[in-house]
């Protein structure tokens, strides 16, 4: 028989052991940040980004003041300092939520878009998307546009925007039409299928037609879209008929969208949305995606990347330090490689967090941004590149909550 003095050494150099890989998982707060002071008030939130044609980075957020509701945004040039607030809109009955935020984009031919929810009707979740657009950077702004034209009092929102192949403006979102058409369920809540739906809208506001891509996905989880070059890719959270939620992955070209397949195959069988969807970004035909599943209550971030431009994906990589909420973004990089940002759950409340993955793969260690006292309130951080710059904008919790930016550089 071992004596207790041989079980307790062996203990302690199995103590050891897991603390020091424990301690080699977790990552310091790496040097290399900038916060930059943003124009966005107290109690902002849902911040976004996008980059223009001629590198200048448009960033936009949402404050509330009263029953009214604005878009605003800012501009980071070739400096470090955001510009002064320009407004897009503001409305008394917008629909604001810290999960499906509006957003900006900035064409090729220098039009700027940009996208808000309004209420259409008294029920929790009757609301329009509205896109408006603008030719002068951001003066003055069209009226807006309603893109889904079912006229139903039920969901429109989780809004993807990109530039359409043809040109003008390509919008995706999730679509509640089917939902108010199926009645309801003994809970009270609509009982027929979210669609994901896609048009195009020029420059004028002539809307293209409607297509559906899926006709049943997760009800409140983000889309994510990028260009590749041969038409589009969107990633997006699907919804099987036994409640398996993974990612799923769509193409349009030559025209006509793809049958829906499965980009990743987690096998999560959960009964509720976890509003927790996937990104995509592309860099040429190089095209990296990250998402948040959780089977068998195992959360994980992952990653994949493309070397033909989202045709086919590689082996996902884990992303996550071990407890990550999700709410993730993806930034398809220069090198092949990419940067991916998540929410990491802490004692603390949450933490932002970076990781790279290198174009054969492999990671580099973990970077904390930010921390934050609760995971929910920090919304979905957001990240953009232009040139070597890396600009990642978050909601911080703290005194009142507040949309924050920092910079970092990448070397190529």
């Amino acid at each position: 028989m071992k004596t207790i003095t041989t079980l307790l050494a062996a203990a302690a150099i199995v103590a050891a052991a897991f603390s020091a890989t424990v301690r080699a998982q977790q990552p310091s707060v790496t040097p290399g940040f900038t916060e930059i002071a943003t124009p966005a008030a107290v109690g902002s939130g849902e911040p976004n980004l996008t980059v223009a044609s001629d590198g200048r980075i448009f960033f936009s957020w949402i404050e509330q003041a009263g029953k009214t509701s604005s878009l605003k945004f800012s501009t980071l040039g070739s400096g470090n300092q955001w510009s002064a607030p320009q407004t897009i809109s503001q409305g008394e009955n917008w629909f604001v939520n810290w999960a499906d935020f509006p957003s900006m984009i900035a064409l090729p031919d220098g039009t700027l878009a940009a996208h808000w929810l309004a209420k259409s009707g008294p029920g929790t979740y009757a609301y329009n998307v509205y896109i408006a657009f603008s030719r002068d950077s951001g003066k003055t702004w069209s009226k807006p546009v309603v893109p889904h034209q079912d006229g139903t009092q039920s969901e429109h929102g989780f809004v993807s925007l990109l530039p359409a192949p043809a040109g003008g403006l390509a919008a995706i979102w999730l679509d509640g039409r089917k939902m108010t058409a199926g009645g309801h369920d003994s809970h009270g809540e609509p009982a027929g299928d979210m669609t994901l739906m896609y048009t195009t809208i020029g420059t004028d506001g002539k809307l293209g037609k409607e297509m559906p891509i899926d006709g049943r996905v997760c009800e409140c989880c983000q889309t994510s879209a990028v260009r590749t070059p041969d038409g589009i890719a969107v990633v997006y959270r699907d919804r099987s008929p036994q409640e398996v939620r993974d990612i799923a992955i769509a193409r349009f070209s030559k025209g006509a969208w793809s049958p829906p397949e499965n980009l990743s195959k987690d096998g999560w069988q959960i009964n509720g949305c976890p509003v927790n969807g996937p990104s995509i970004s592309a860099n040429g035909n190089t095209v990296a995606a990250a998402w948040f599943n959780a089977p068998n209550e195992s959360p994980r971030v992952k990653a994949a990347l493309s070397r033909d431009g989202a045709r086919t994906f590689g082996a996902a990589v884990r992303i996550d330090d071990g407890n990550p909420v999700g709410r993730v973004d993806v930034l398809a990089l220069p090198s092949g490689g990419a940067l991916v940002s998540w929410l990491e759950k802490t004692d603390k409340g949450a933490q932002v967090r970076l990781r790279r993955i290198n174009a054969d793969g492999s990671r580099q260690p973990s970077m904390i941004v930010s921390e934050t006292s609760t995971a929910r309130s920090s919304g979905f951080p957001r990240m953009e590149i232009s040139g070597n710059r890396v600009v990642i904008a978050w909601t911080d919790s703290s005194n009142g909550g507040k949309v924050k930016t920092a910079l970092m550089r990448i070397p190529s």
